[in-house]
């Protein structure tokens, strides 16, 4: 049964005092580093862009490290970390959007052979939540949470017509303040000395013929070459959602042949979406019973380095996001465990920063797109190998041996990421590198993850042939190890690859469950027993598999990810 709100929690919806300093703080530092044009940063260089002290911003970092949400490289550097996701993936989850309509986007991508995405209006800016993208040479490079200027695609000409006057003097002021739009990293600058008065001037009338038409173009607005049409979603109260863009490339459409080819299905998709919306929502409720404030064995564990209230405020934030439509504030405490004055102030301070608000009467909270400027695109941009290095580099410090993760291609692995050691006597395999399946650690439990009879097929058909003295080439024989491999969930290779070669290998799972990829490591033969090597490799084999795994279903709840 719904909860009833209080009045307190009506009261909760009106903004007082001062936000949550370390929340207000790591926030800012988490924009300082989706901001910067690379992907690391040194403390130095976030004391300068977000001008805190260095003692304030070392806890913040240390506090965002233990968190998962940064990492830190060469002990110095900073950089996000993928489980950062966790908020982006917060707000897609509290708007309900994506999850009501991008079943329908997609539909409509196959249908008309272009990318389709649903962007949604933020501030004077439009932010993609959703993105179906062609496989073709030239293709949209935009991600989940890329923001791009209003005036420079389609779905800005529909959202602007429903601008607040702040909102207009917000755009005003940052076409004179950034003509060039260097605010906005997924567009190329404006070329050549822009005139802000212009190109307001133009924007206007674009504003104006999409309001008389119900549908905007861009015309090559982001770049040359890039074409778009998009159309309004609304909303039951008849407000504008979010917009439904099909985008091409002037080498198949031009922007008026796109129109033709794509504004009757557009219209058809965007009804039919209207119609989803339409449909009752769920009701969000608290996800437990009641959740446990971890914050408290952090701070006794990390001691003043470990900012509680910050903790505390992401907590919050991303408890919004347990189900579409967000949560009231008794909701949001039970959620995470926290006193409802502490999750009160969570909530006002979240308001204040611009990235929740009131619902309805102001009784639930939810989340707004500014939430994905946290480092969503950015991480949105990592491939498998990437998300895996980190955690093979961990590995590597742990074991002293080489690590490496593999895919299945054809009746072979193919390493797709490796961390050397520094060693005398080293293996030597690089990325790309391709070894048969059936005599691999990594190719073993590969085979493994797949359906028996498909393995089996799989052995069957490959030339299968002695590598080695050791080498298991009977094909009864390999059967068997691929079974073993599935029963103890790691298979461990002795010379049968090359003589001198031991490895021992363990699946990676993607969010489904499915085996999508191998880690092993990889030692001499001279360095101790079977056993040994077990007993001090497994456990932290499983351990970085996990890591990578848990990273995995972050970064893929919402983004589609391609594993070679």
């Amino acid at each position: 049964m719904p909860h009833a709100a209080t009045a307190a929690e009506a009261d909760a919806a009106a903004p007082g005092g001062e936000p949550v300093g370390p929340l207000e703080r790591g926030l800012a530092v988490l924009r300082a580093l989706a901001a910067h044009p690379g992907p690391r940063m040194r403390p130095g260089d976030l004391v300068r862009a977000t001008g805190l002290a260095r003692s304030t911003v070392d806890r913040i970092v240390t506090t965002l490290t233990h968190l998962g949400y940064l990492r830190i490289e060469d002990d110095r550097d900073v950089l996000l970390a993928p489980r950062l996701m966790e908020l982006g993936n917060a707000y897609l989850t509290c708007c309900g959007l994506p999850d009501a309509l991008e079943p329908l986007a997609v539909a409509l991508a196959d249908e008309l052979d272009e990318s389709v995405s649903l962007a949604v209006p933020d501030g004077a800016g439009v932010r993609f939540i959703s993105q179906s993208t062609r496989r073709r040479t030239m293709a949209p490079a935009f991600q989940i949470g890329d923001l791009l200027p209003a005036e420079r695609c389609a779905p800005g000409a529909l959202f602007a017509s429903g601008w607040s006057p702040e909102q207009q003097a917000d755009w005003r002021t940052r076409l004179h303040d950034d003509p060039r739009d260097t605010g906005f990293p997924a567009v190329p600058p404006r070329s050549g000395p822009p005139a802000p008065d212009e190109v307001a001037s133009a924007f206007r009338q674009r504003v104006a013929d999409a309001r008389d038409a119900g549908w905007a173009a861009d015309d090559q607005l982001i770049e040359p070459g890039l074409v778009a049409v998009a159309v309004p979603v609304h909303a039951p109260d008849g407000s504008t959602v979010c917009a439904l863009s099909v985008v091409s490339h002037t080498s198949r459409h031009s922007a008026r042949s796109l129109a033709e080819h794509a504004l009757p299905r557009l219209r058809d998709y965007g009804a039919r979406m209207e119609a989803a919306l339409a449909s009752p929502a769920p009701v969000a409720t608290p996800p437990g019973p009641g959740g446990l404030d971890t914050s408290r064995a952090a701070k006794a564990e990390l001691g003043p380095e470990f900012l509680q209230s910050l903790t505390r405020g992401l907590s919050v934030l991303t408890a919004l996001g347990s189900a579409p439509g967000g949560l009231t504030l008794s909701g949001a405490a039970e959620a995470t465990g926290l006193a409802r004055a502490t999750a009160r102030r969570a909530l006002l301070s979240l308001q204040q920063l611009g990235y929740a608000a009131p619902a309805g009467e102001g009784r639930r909270f939810t989340l707004l797109p500014t939430v994905l400027e946290l480092g969503y695109a950015r991480l949105s941009r990592l491939s498998f190998a990437e998300i895996a290095q980190p955690h093979l580099a961990r590995l590597v410090e742990q074991v002293h041996d080489s690590a490496s993760v593999a895919v299945l291609a054809d009746d072979d692995i193919m390493y797709v990421a490796r961390v050397h050691t520094v060693r005398i006597m080293s293996v030597n395999i690089t990325v790309g590198t391709r070894f048969p399946a059936y005599a691999t650690s990594m190719g073993r439990v590969l085979l493994a993850g797949l359906p028996e009879r498909e393995a089996a097929e799989r052995l069957a058909r490959a030339s299968v042939r002695p590598l080695t003295p050791f080498t298991r080439a009977d094909a009864g024989d390999l059967v068997e190890a691929v079974a073993q491999a599935r029963r103890d969930g790691h298979a461990l290779v002795d010379q049968e690859l090359e003589e001198g070669l031991r490895s021992i290998a363990v699946p990676v799972h993607d969010r489904t469950g499915r085996v999508v990829a191998a880690v092993n490591v990889s030692t001499h033969a001279s360095r101790g027993t079977l056993d040994d090597v077990r007993q001090a490799v497994l456990p932290a084999l499983t351990a970085a598999a996990a890591a990578i795994e848990e990273d995995l279903a972050v970064v893929t709840e919402r983004v589609r990810l391609a594993i070679p």
